[in-house]
């Protein structure tokens, strides 16, 4: 499945979205990012409690990262609905613009901005990842969902693993391949390889992660040494402060790689090279709210489970620091995701959503408690 963020696929989905939640008793609004908070009305009025996800996804993603979370939420609406069931408060389901950061380079970009963490003028003016150009606010516009409400907690209040993305820019020289000796070579491309492998390398020593996903050499020529490359570069880990040693290191090592003062045995040292770091995406580390996880666990009793840290970042990055927040995971076969394979048994699906409902009106119950008390 491939459905970038603010693409005609994407208009689909969210077309569907709020048509169904409408259909179930909801009220829809859109901020103006395109988060679109489908609102079900409760015994007394407050912010919702919410469960939330992404309909958008990789270029060659799988159809169940975040679209079952929203697909879930939506069988809860159903369920109340067609069950008659009111609750204490407000109750809804989220569905965040541009979760996967694969078309516009930052990922949760959305909740970060209604989280008051990215700045709104910074993301509308986010550009497509290729050669297209366009940026966040017109593909908002272009499909209808640039909402008049503001993208902030405030004026749509409801009750992981860190990481930082990076892009690298390794600078060279042009040259012939044929004319040139490997000697006299300002490779920026062979740096470039190096730096990547020296990643890895880094982030195995510090039981983290390191990927890179894109990379363009410039020019793209078959007998031009490549004078400029730049590429994504995506650590992680689970501890904020070894994230941070894990790039000190990078950068240590990048630089007396770009340099030549590194050397595989039998490699020819060439001319230097530049190389410049740019922070696109910081993450830090999150510990979920104790009540909601509490909430989870009750409603997961009886199934096999086990409580885990994410290695990916969520949504509920950016929404835990603004209100309390926990998650739920179904298991996909071999682990697979972000990518066509992926697949999550019917039996699974089904018991994620039950106990995405069970935590919902668990935790309605508690701000009962709570309010009366």
């Amino acid at each position: 499945m491939s459905r970038l963020s603010l693409s005609d696929a994407d208009k689909h989905a969210r077309d569907w979205f709020a048509a169904t939640a409408r259909s179930l008793g909801c009220r829809v609004r859109v901020d103006a990012m395109g988060n679109t908070f489908a609102v079900r009305p409760g015994r007394r009025p407050g912010p919702p409690t919410c469960a939330g996800s992404h309909l958008d996804t990789q270029p060659t993603g799988g159809r169940y990262d975040g679209i079952l979370g929203v697909c879930a939420g939506v069988e809860m609406l159903r369920v109340l609905e067609e069950g008659g069931v009111e609750t204490e408060f407000p109750v809804g389901v989220v569905n965040w613009t541009n979760e996967e950061g694969a078309r516009f380079p930052i990922s949760m970009v959305s909740s970060g901005v209604w989280a008051g963490a990215i700045p709104l003028q910074t993301a509308h003016g986010l550009r497509e990842v290729g050669t297209g150009g366009r940026t966040m606010k017109q593909e908002l516009e272009r499909i209808g969902y640039l909402g008049e409400m503001e993208a902030s907690y405030e004026a749509m209040p409801i009750g992981v693993q860190a990481y930082r993305w990076h892009t690298i820019t390794v600078r060279g020289r042009d040259s012939h391949t044929g004319t040139t000796a490997l000697a006299l070579r300002a490779d920026a491309l062979l740096t470039a390889a190096k730096l990547i492998l020296a990643s890895h390398r880094i982030a195995a020593a510090h039981d983290g992660l390191a990927s890179t996903g894109i990379l363009t050499p410039s020019p793209s020529s078959v007998n031009t040494v490549p004078g400029l490359v730049t590429f994504s570069l995506d650590i992680r880990h689970p501890v904020d402060a070894t994230l941070l040693r894990m790039e000190e290191a990078m950068r240590a090592e990048f630089a007396a790689l770009a340099s030549g003062a590194q050397l595989a045995p039998g490699e020819v040292r060439g001319r230097p090279c530049e190389v410049q770091w740019c922070l696109d995406a910081p993450s830090e580390a999150v510990v979920f709210d104790a009540d909601c996880v509490r909430c989870v666990r009750a409603s997961a009793a009886g199934l096999e489970s086990v409580e885990m840290r994410s290695g990916a970042g969520h949504d509920s990055v950016f929404t835990s620091r603004r209100v309390p927040t926990s998650m739920i995971f179904v298991p996909c076969r071999d682990g697979v995701s972000h990518n066509p394979a992926e697949y999550c048994k019917k039996e699974d699906c089904a018991n994620g959503a039950q106990v995405l409902m069970g935590s919902v009106l668990r935790y309605d119950e508690l701000r009962r408690e709570r309010a009366s008390g």
